[in-house]
């Protein structure tokens, strides 16, 4: 028996739109006007300091635009299937707008934003003689095939996700993030195994309550695309030294800590009723109401935006990242990538996956390109890596 309350969300979807939810779709689309084609074309409009970039902050700037070509893949898919669309609205999109009836404006200005990130990124990397970072090389993953999707090549697969869902305990906990157990999985099976979050095709828009369980699938993976890089720039904007590139790696934090914010209310939404609980009568991949008091994160407010506590983890995460004692002074292999590096490769565990899991692919050369760009990140100008990967050498 399915246990599902989705007869009568067609009827009566969601409806929690607020004064919140108003300023936070406000603040999502303040991205896009970053990168424009003039400035584009114009490489003098992007730097007010002549000086050139250090090979350290080069660096992370180079790390950083890799990582938004990446989600900016991922969301052009997620916007193709979900976003704002003059049509008639999919299956895929109304089972979004049960976890929020602005969903597909967020998403369309999720996506837009992260291309505008990696744009001006690259083109302030050009102006300053650096060599902008491109992967196209790589854009050999297949679409889905359903209808909305564009038939082009992808860097990512979003079919056989393994969702880490650590971050949604992580912020609504009571303990400290830097001492005792990691922050537990809440939804195991969806960490453990491989399940959509698109539809690969039109047969995936049926049964309702499949295609809800796809959504709520996306759902997770949009918070945990977020929280990585709500700490990436937090972070590194710790470790530039050009107050003109502080102020990029801040202006464009602060955007992914908006987005962030969103998706973490956006997710709760899938794991409290009417939504929940839901069984996909396809995968049996679950989500419970973590209303009840029975499960392990239970909470009044799943959906609650701006965990109580959040402020606590950052101060701590901004302690730990201060320091730089734990760091050996050459790197290469035995480089230490600090947690929030962990975070990324986490957070892209599963997208780079082959659809035939041959393990083969385009997957495996970006990656280690990402893991090249970020060793020099980590070291950011402070030491020498010593891998013949990776041999460079800071000013």
């Amino acid at each position: 028996m399915i246990n599902t309350p989705l007869q009568n969300l067609a009827e009566n979807p969601v409806k929690r739109a607020n004064n919140r939810r108003s300023f936070l779709r406000g603040s999502l689309v303040t991205g896009t006007a970053i990168a424009s084609a003039a400035a584009l074309g114009e490489r003098k409009s992007f730097a007010q300091s002549s000086q050139p970039l250090t090979t350290g902050d080069a660096a992370i700037l180079r790390f950083l635009a890799g990582a938004e070509l990446i989600e900016a893949d991922l969301w052009q898919q997620y916007a193709e299937l979900g976003g704002v669309s003059r049509e008639t609205q999919s299956p895929y999109q109304l089972a979004l707008q049960n976890l929020d009836p602005d969903a597909p404006q967020y998403i369309s200005s999720n996506a837009l934003d992260e291309q505008s990130h990696a744009e001006f990124l690259n083109a302030y990397l050009a102006s300053k003689g650096e060599e902008p970072v491109n992967l196209d090389e790589f854009r050999t993953l297949p679409s889905s095939i359903a209808d909305g999707a564009q038939q082009i090549g992808r860097l990512t697969n979003l079919t056989q996700l393994k969702v880490d869902t650590s971050w949604y305990a992580r912020y609504r906990s009571t303990t400290n993030p830097d001492f005792g157990p990691m922050s537990p999985q809440v939804l195991p099976q969806l960490f453990a195994g491989h399940f959509t979050a698109i539809p690969r095709s039109n047969a995936d828009l049926t049964p309702r309550s499949h295609i809800q369980a796809i959504a709520n699938t996306a759902a997770f993976h949009f918070g945990s695309i977020e929280q990585g890089g709500s700490s990436l720039y937090a972070t590194l904007s710790q470790k530039v030294s050009s107050p003109e590139v502080l102020k990029i790696t801040l202006s464009i934090g602060g955007n992914e800590i908006a987005h962030f914010v969103e998706w973490m209310d956006f997710s709760g939404n899938a794991v409290q009723p009417p939504v929940a609980p839901l069984t996909d009568p396809v995968t049996g991949l679950t989500f419970p109401s973590f209303n009840k008091k029975t499960e392990p994160i239970a909470s009044d407010e799943p959906n609650l935006s701006c965990p109580v506590r959040l402020h606590q983890h950052e101060l701590a995460a901004l302690r730990r990242h201060s320091s730089h004692k734990s760091r050996p002074d050459r790197c290469g292999r035995r480089c230490q990538f600090p947690h929030w590096t962990r975070a990324v490769h986490r957070t892209a565990e599963g997208v780079y996956r082959d659809a035939d899991q041959s393990g083969e692919g385009s997957g495996r050369g970006h990656t280690r390109e990402l893991n090249r760009l970020g060793h020099r990140a980590v070291c950011a100008g402070r030491c020498v890596c010593t891998s013949p990967e990776i041999e460079h050498e800071s000013r």
